[in-house]
């Protein structure tokens, strides 16, 4: 299926989703996740429409960055190895993977302008997922009070893989309230008002409690 159809589904599925939680469609930014697909499928997302791309790799964005350039709006959404930083700061406007001081170091020593960066948080406790725990976000975003280079914008959780729908629900209300409590401290360099959550198989779930940015690969560029 062509992206484009695919993403007016997806838009549609969006729609309903904002209708049950009183939200505004326009509030609901769309990644498209383009990391197992050809720099051609990725192209036909941006003329669908889709402005943002997402990368989980740096050689695979460096690679699309190359045909693509500055035409969508670049967010890394992988694991980011420190000394990988260096390949992908001046190409992405976002990184929803800052999940260590070191990390935020090296971002902070590279970076030539401020970066959107999302704390990455493991809401689930699962050892496979990689970020912070709930209960040390907030001294790790303390830590990051003379970081010029960086601003923390909001907050990402990957919910595990399960169908289970009070488990979803659970996981991404848990990152909201966190998200709300960040919110409150009304730091400058934090106004955490985003959520990155969802993704192809419970991005309305997600957007029913509060996503503001989803990240969608199989759903809408995938075969």
């Amino acid at each position: 299926m062509k992206v484009e159809n695919k993403f007016a589904l997806i838009k549609e599925n969006i729609e309903a989703a904002c209708k049950r939680a009183n939200r505004k469609q326009e509030d609901v930014t769309v990644i498209a996740v383009t990391k197992y697909v050809s720099t051609e499928r990725a192209l036909e997302a941006l003329n669908s429409g889709i402005e943002h791309l997402g990368e989980n790799r740096d050689d695979g964005l460096t690679s699309k960055w190359e045909v693509l350039g500055d035409r969508p709006v670049w967010h890394f959404i992988g694991t980011l190895q420190t000394r990988k930083v260096r390949n992908i700061i001046d190409k992405v406007t976002y990184i929803h993977s800052l999940d260590r001081l070191s990390l935020a170091e090296e971002i902070q020593k590279r970076a030539k302008t401020s970066i959107k960066c999302f704390v990455q948080v493991n809401v689930s406790g699962e050892n496979s997922k990689h970020g912070i725990d709930p209960e040390n976000v907030i001294s790790f975003i303390r830590q990051l009070d003379s970081f010029t280079n960086i601003q923390i914008v909001g907050l990402m959780t990957m919910a595990p893989n399960t169908e289970n729908q009070t488990v979803l629900r659970n996981c991404f209300r848990r990152l909201k309230e966190l998200q709300k409590e960040v919110k409150g401290l009304n730091l400058e360099y934090a106004p955490c008002n985003e959520l990155s959550m969802g993704m192809s198989n419970d991005y309305m779930i997600a957007i029913e409690e509060g996503a503001t940015f989803i990240r969608i690969g199989t759903a809408l560029v995938g075969e």
